[in-house]
């Protein structure tokens, strides 16, 4: 099973994947039913969570909905720590999650916007590099695991930064490494070898210990949460979360 996952993340193009997945989890989802892991996002149960990742790691995705640890944490982060459930709040998605998509949809206090420049899963084509909406448009922009892929993620957070409203805010999570400063080479086009540097084909940059200090040159304000630290040990292990994952939350700065 880690053997199959990890060659279809490697070689399967991300948009097909985002389409396949979900039929091909729902019989996987009723080989493993059980009541040691829960996900929060879709309350479905399970023995484990299926393994996932290029290197798999046990018990990460959720078979039902798809979710991930950093998807249940962030579920989880929105719904005890923010007014992302209840007050009335104009979202900016980018690269929408399988998880998260009709479920924010389906919240009466959103005016939801899914965008993307090629998920099938997006209603608005869209570059993050030159966002089509005006300044001070969004209260909330989500943008996960999209930084590593994009030609300059300055820019990208200075866009977040123009079309967030005065006191905006956002989630912007990106795999980040036990580096001192982030490994970018812009010469570096091979999609080999841009997987033996940054870890996989597509990514542009392996992102540092710098992380936040980099975003922040956007403009951008950013806090790095420790959330998970505040959740009982018991709340961890249930929601298989990643014990050490930190939350990079976005306000609209200068």
């Amino acid at each position: 099973m880690k053997s199959a996952i990890s060659f279809v993340i490697r070689y399967i193009p991300r948009p097909i994947l985002q389409t396949i997945s979900p039929m091909v989890m729902k019989v996987l989802s009723q080989l493993n039913r059980g009541n040691d892991v829960e996900c929060p996002v879709c309350k479905s149960q399970y023995k484990k969570f299926l393994p996932y990742g290029r290197v798999a790691r046990e018990n990460a995705l959720c078979p039902s909905c798809l979710a991930l640890e950093r998807h249940r944490l962030m579920w989880l982060f929105l719904r005890e720590k923010t007014n992302f459930f209840t007050a009335q709040l104009k979202v900016l998605h980018v690269a929408p999650e399988h998880c998260f998509i009709e479920r924010f949809e389906a919240l009466q206090n959103l005016d939801y916007v899914t965008a993307d420049i090629e998920s099938p899963l997006a209603k608005v084509k869209m570059d993050v590099h030159s966002i089509p909406f005006p300044d001070d448009t969004f209260d909330v922009v989500f943008c996960n695991h999209v930084l590593e892929h994009v030609d300059d993620d300055i820019l990208a957070c200075s866009e977040f930064n123009r079309v967030l409203k005065p006191n905006g805010w956002g989630i912007l999570q990106s795999p980040v490494y036990p580096l001192e400063k982030t490994l970018e080479d812009k010469t570096i086009t091979d999609p080999a070898e841009r997987e033996r540097i940054f870890g996989q084909r597509d990514h542009v940059r392996k992102f540092g210990l710098d992380y936040a200090e980099r975003l922040r040159k956007s403009g951008l304000q950013i806090e790095e949460n420790q959330f998970v630290k505040e959740l009982p040990l018991e709340k961890v292990k249930r929601y298989a979360l990643a014990p050490n994952e930190v939350i990079f939350v976005c306000r609209k700065g200068n």
